[in-house]
């Protein structure tokens, strides 16, 4: 790994009763784009605002861009930008008001303010809406404009909690490619997310569980590690199906996803053509049958039901 540029040694944050976050011991390299996803309640929010320094330490140590999280949170805050699930704009300033508010707010140089603004205008596809105001942007475009404003101030760490929850699968794409031209260009992303997919195009990916990290790898080495081969069947009676097959013999898991049927099998092939027959037998009609890719998605559910049967 390049240079740690995050690193913290048994973060805990309590809440009275609540334990939100639970020893985490978690490095993250210059230049990554790291993301945190987990259920809601992990405490992946509670991680995020520790390493921006809105919120104080209850035990252990982090550093963040070379300074001490306990002593120095106030010098963090000049070079991180930090986006909140529900960032605040300013409804009633135009696109390129609530870009300058932000500049004045990040003590940015006014002589490099209207440069700025103009490139961030034309990084997020904004400049044809600059002078519309920021309660008439689709909730796509009000993310892209919070972005930017997160932006302004050119920080070196983006810490960003679910930035694109609530946005259609275009406009989460658009937000995903200008999150991936910053960290080509260096800038150190750590971005917490629902969505599996997203969590896939991260360079490693943390899961938070109960507070506790539990695995923290490439997303390409997390698949590696469940076991077996997955098996897909497309079936209208897939509660019937799933009863029947996940206690046959080779079946290591059955997940659903709407009316899919997913099972871990230790044999794509075998597996495939023993729960055909099984199916069959029982006149249970299916489509689709098919051995199928491991995804993030399998992944995670699977790690979250052995923590959950603990």
């Amino acid at each position: 790994m390049t240079d740690s540029i995050i690193s913290t040694t048994g973060l805990t944050k309590n809440f009275k009763k609540t334990l939100a976050v639970d020893a985490l011991d978690l490095t993250i390299g210059s230049g990554e784009l790291f993301g945190l996803v987990g259920p809601d309640g992990a405490g992946k929010t509670t991680t995020l605002r520790l390493l921006a320094g809105l919120l104080s330490l209850s035990e252990g140590d982090a550093t963040v861009a070379g300074y001490d999280l306990r002593k120095e949170s106030e010098s963090i805050k000049k070079h991180i930008g930090y986006m909140a699930q529900q960032f605040s704009l300013y409804s009633e300033l135009s696109v390129l008001e609530n870009l300058q508010f932000f500049a004045e707010i990040y003590d940015v140089p006014r002589k490099k303010m209207a440069e700025r603004t103009e490139k961030l205008l034309q990084f997020a596809r904004l400049t044809e809406f600059k002078d519309r105001r920021a309660a008439h942007l689709s909730g796509g475009m009000q993310k892209k404009l919070a972005l930017a404003c997160t932006l302004i101030h050119e920080p070196k760490i983006l810490l960003l909690d679910e930035p694109t929850t609530g946005v259609d699968p275009i406009s989460r794409r658009e937000f995903w490619d200008i999150l991936t031209n910053l960290h080509l260009n260096g800038t150190t992303i750590i971005v917490s997310t629902p969505y599996m997919d997203e969590a896939d195009r991260c360079s490693r990916v943390g899961l938070i569980y109960e507070g506790k990290l539990i695995v923290c790898d490439t997303p390409r080495q997390i698949k590696k590690e469940l076991p077996g081969e997955m098996v897909e069947f497309l079936t209208n009676e897939w509660q019937k199906a799933k009863k029947l097959v996940e206690n046959l013999p080779g079946v290591l898991e059955a997940q659903t996803y709407g009316e899919a049927l997913h099972l871990l099998v230790d044999d794509g092939n075998k597996g495939l053509a023993q729960i055909t027959e099984a199916l069959t037998k029982k006149g249970i009609k299916f489509r689709g049958a098919r051995v199928a890719p491991i995804r993030m998605e399998e992944a995670f559910i699977s790690l979250i039901q052995k923590l959950e049967n603990k």
